[in-house]
């Protein structure tokens, strides 16, 4: 008796607040997705417990797990290789974590892990802005920074899963602390949601003209989304604050290209939503920082996902992978 393949596969992006999670079909449409705090369990058995808790509904709507080929999961140094999640400095589980056995006991499916960035330059490379380019540099600009570099068309994983750490390159010797790491001068310190908080609360401090629109809120309520809010009503400091990251970024940007040259480097995530006051100030930095034989190749774009579709959309392509 013949039987139909599944067309179905279930993508999970993990975040270091969120963890947004889809079903999706074998041509790319999500069909259903929801999210969970990343944040809420200490315990990994007790994340796992929520996020079944809220799929499963789902997957009986789709039909059941009989209709699905597998999960796959994009996370914060995820491995592809072992199924692992290893000392993840973004995430509230410690150590490493068995996540694809985990998942398997639990939905009896198979599970593929990559790295959370990884997966949405899979799915920026199927579905986005990169279709069709063969090599191109992803960058999330979230909670942390991440990055999956393409190079003739295959991600880079390295001998060990963990090629790519971009966002944890020193771009500041000796500079600010970035506290999930014990590093100085990080890349991620600087560029990532928590950096444009930290450099806009720096900057107050500093100012003496006490004009900031930022002044009217408390220290603990001021986020990126806020400084770009600000921003948009003409405030100086606000600005200047995305000058300073994009100044940054657009540094490290340069040494990224002059490492790969990349036809593309393609911008995603929560912060990217601050649009040309990060990305003209980037811009201008990588090309002033980058050598002639380098300049006015690369596009910088930002992604045209939906902020939750790439990585979902990437993780579940695991799924199809021979």
């Amino acid at each position: 008796m013949l039987t139909s393949q599944p067309k179905l596969a279930i993508g999970i992006d993990i975040g270091g607040t969120t963890t947004k999670f889809g079903i999706v079909t074998l041509d790319g449409k999500i069909i259903e997705q929801d999210k969970i705090s990343s944040t809420s369990h200490s315990n990994i058995h007790l994340f796992i417990d929520e996020l079944y808790s809220k799929l499963f509904p789902l997957i009986t709507k789709a039909g059941g797990i009989q209709q699905f080929a597998g999960i796959g999961v994009g996370a914060p140094n995820g491995n592809y290789y072992t199924g692992t999640i290893e000392y993840a400095p973004n995430l509230v589980w410690k150590g490493i974590i068995p996540l694809t056995d985990l998942l398997h006991q639990t939905f009896k499916i198979s599970v593929k892990l990559t790295n959370d960035a990884n997966a949405a330059a899979a799915g920026e490379m199927k579905y986005g802005k990169a279709k069709g380019i063969k090599h191109f540099i992803m960058i999330t600009l979230g909670t942390g920074v991440g990055s999956g570099i393409v190079i003739d068309g295959k991600i880079l994983l390295g001998h060990d899963g963990f090629a790519g750490e971009l966002g944890h390159t020193i771009i500041r010797h000796g500079g600010r602390l970035h506290k999930g790491t014990g590093a100085f001068g990080s890349l991620e310190a600087y560029a990532s949601a928590n950096g444009v908080k930290q450099t806009a609360l720096e900057f107050l401090a500093e100012d003496a003209s006490n004009s900031s629109l930022l002044k009217n809120y408390n220290p603990e309520e001021i986020n990126s989304e806020i400084v770009y809010e600000c921003a948009l009503q003409g405030d100086i400091l606000a600005k200047k604050v995305f000058d300073f990251t994009g100044e940054i970024l657009g540094e490290a940007l340069a040494n990224f290209v002059m490492f790969s040259s990349p036809e593309m480097i393609v911008l995603f995530g929560g912060l990217s939503k601050a649009a040309d006051f990060i990305l003209i100030p980037t811009k201008t930095s990588m090309e002033k920082n980058l050598l002639p034989i380098f300049r006015n190749k690369v596009q910088l774009v930002f992604s045209d996902l939906h902020e939750s579709d790439a990585a979902i959309l990437g993780a579940s392509a695991l799924v199809w992978e021979k």
